[in-house]
């Protein structure tokens, strides 16, 4: 079993998404990947960047190739996991951007999708994804910012996807404390749970 753990949060490892998603993957065993976007951040798409990924292999220059050979590894990662983690803290109504960076160099039309008369075909079926949801206030479940995520999850073909959260974190710190333990009630009961099915 391997796990792909993506951490987003600009407080590195005291991020209270990170902290949840490290009790979580703690507790799994196997082979861990951890890919820290706060800390080494995947470059924002640019023209030159989604030019690389549009050229054809022949004829793509040096500086593209290095490109191609980055958002490559990003997806070999992805797709050795069968079960991907990922720490979400909300920052003014959405994703941290180092998480909409590396989105944007994992989705690549043929290799992580693609195109049919019914619409676009996710590539990378087959896994399992949990995601730790941390916000200052309470928006619940069907805000934009969770939505988002699952949109594209699906979009590359991961759709049993797990929102677990902890909001209010900044409204005082008994509501904090009790939003953190009770994501932590639900992290002990999900890794029982798969316990069992093993």
């Amino acid at each position: 079993m391997t796990t792909l753990q993506l951490n987003t949060s600009l407080f590195g490892p005291g991020g209270q998404s990170t902290l949840l998603a490290n009790d979580f993957v703690a507790r799994r065993g196997g082979k861990v990947i951890v890919r820290d976007l706060a800390r080494d951040p995947v470059p924002h798409l640019d023209a030159a960047r989604f030019g690389a990924f549009l050229a054809k292999p022949e004829t793509r220059t040096s500086e593209q190739q290095a490109v191609v050979d980055y958002s490559d590894a990003l997806i070999a990662e992805l797709r050795e996991a069968d079960t991907l983690v990922i720490g979400l803290p909300m920052y003014n109504f959405s994703v941290p951007s180092t998480l909409r960076a590396y989105f944007d160099h994992i989705a690549r039309v043929g290799v992580t999708f693609k195109y049919s008369e019914k619409g676009p075909v996710g590539l990378l079926t087959g896994k399992k994804a949990y995601v730790f949801v941390t916000r200052g206030g309470v928006y619940g479940t069907e805000h934009i910012h969770t939505r988002y995520v699952r949109d594209f999850l699906a979009f590359v073909g991961i759709t049993d996807v797990e929102f677990i959260y902890a909001e209010g974190l900044a409204i005082s710190p008994a509501s904090k404390d009790a939003a953190l333990a009770k994501a932590r009630e639900v992290i002990a009961r999900l890794n029982k749970s798969e316990l069992a099915l093993t």
